[in-house]
């Protein structure tokens, strides 16, 4: 493989996840088959983990065992690296910058990271698994869009809480 179709894999498979996360928090997390881990992300916690963590736990087993594929097809081994290149992103972006976890401690003023906090805690303005708003991580709606969209919902629960965001 050339170096220009490894790195296509890996952007496509960063991009590819991206789509996969999305569905998966939206149909997965927040239905009733992963609402179990998942509620704990949405809820006051004590300690460094929470249940949600668990998914990270599967994910990294699904990617180390493509990994140890790629040992025999070299495609599935630089898609592997993709994915793991989306976890990267995913725990900086998700776990320090917006849930502040591991003592991260930045707010960003302006621009895209601004709009990614905005949109996670647009998402946590709503209690509970229905009528959530932007369930992707890296590609996020306007906040202002996102407001409409609950409002137009009907769940006025704690989006007043969430007009600073």
């Amino acid at each position: 493989m050339s170096w220009v179709e490894k790195a296509a894999w890996v952007v496509g498979m960063v991009v590819f996840m991206e789509c996969f996360a999305w569905g998966t928090h939206r149909y997965v997390m927040h239905g009733r088959l992963g609402w179990g881990w998942h509620r704990s992300h949405h809820e006051p916690h004590d300690g460094l983990y929470e249940k949600n963590d668990l998914y990270a736990v599967v994910f990294s087993v699904i990617v180390t065992a493509m990994f140890t594929a790629g040992i025999w097809y070299e495609r599935i081994w630089w898609a592997a690296l993709g994915v793991t290149v989306y976890g990267l992103i995913y725990f900086f972006v998700h776990d320090m910058l917006v849930h502040q976890r591991f003592g991260f401690r930045w707010v960003p003023k302006r621009g895209y990271a601004k709009r990614l906090l905005q949109a996670h805690r647009l998402h946590h303005a709503v209690k509970g698994r229905e009528g959530t708003v932007s369930h992707g991580f890296l590609f996020a709606a306007s906040p202002a869009r996102l407001k409409e969209q609950l409002r137009a919902s009907g769940d006025r629960t704690r989006l007043d809480q969430a007009a600073d965001a």
